[in-house]
């Protein structure tokens, strides 16, 4: 059983957590996150803990940052698109139960304030901003990294948020540069 509570979309997303996992949700039903899910969501944080795990597309992102802007310190699981693919549709509910428990093993938590250790300077040097594959490769970093794709900005922001070490970074550069030179 896994202690936190998750935080999905909706009813399909619950019931593909459950047959994954042993776990409590709460749906938002969309992004139109309403109040009183707001106020469910920070009393389970307080209470067990939250993991947010939403589908990884613009309304998935947008229902993130409206829960960790509310109820700060949340934990996030996230999953590579490839993985909740399934026939042009994006979302949780397509994952396979390895696929989220995957996701859920690799949960991260936001920390508050504080710089972390990656720079902007970092992301330039690594090909992850101002380069012609920019987005592949934060696409590709963001699945090693457990953190989701992302554009440059919310990359950086995430890697500060998540407290990504130097050697993190530099490992997962490394694993992708190598994966790169085999395609």
């Amino acid at each position: 059983m896994i202690k936190e509570v998750i935080v999905v979309e909706g009813k399909d997303d619950t019931a593909a957590i459950k047959r994954a996992v042993e776990a409590d949700t709460i749906e938002t039903n969309g992004s139109a996150v309403g109040e009183e899910v707001l106020k469910r969501i920070a009393l389970a944080k307080e209470r067990r803990g939250i993991i947010i795990f939403t589908d990884p597309d613009h309304a998935g992102e947008r229902i993130r940052k409206i829960v960790s802007q509310r109820v700060p310190g949340c934990k996030h699981a996230f999953l590579p698109q490839e993985e909740a693919l399934y026939k042009g549709d994006i979302g949780v509910e397509n994952a396979s139960p390895e696929a989220i428990r995957r996701a859920l093993r690799s949960v991260r938590t936001e920390a508050e304030g504080g710089a972390g250790e990656i720079s902007w300077d970092d992301l330039v040097k690594a090909g992850l901003i101002v380069h012609p594959d920019a987005a592949r490769r934060r696409l590709l970093m963001g699945n090693l990294l457990g953190i989701g794709y992302a554009n440059g900005k919310q990359f950086f922001k995430r890697c500060t948020s998540f407290r990504i070490t130097k050697s993190e970074f530099a490992a997962a550069l490394l694993t992708m540069e190598e994966e790169r030179s085999r395609e």
